[in-house]
């Protein structure tokens, strides 16, 4: 099974393409969009984490 490392960003609406695209360029994959505890938008992403021998 693969092991998993996960980020949360903030997102801003007007730019929030911009925003997934630069994550996904690095390998990011989108999970989630939820309402932010302050309001706006939080994206939960995760990517498989470097096996030891790759790092």
């Amino acid at each position: 099974m693969p092991a998993w490392e996960y980020l949360t960003t903030p997102l801003m609406i007007h730019t929030t393409a911009a925003i997934l695209n630069n994550w996904g360029a690095d390998g990011w994959e989108l999970v989630q969009v939820v309402p932010g505890p302050e309001g706006g938008l939080v994206a939960y992403l995760k990517r498989p984490l470097a096996s030891k021998e790759e790092a």
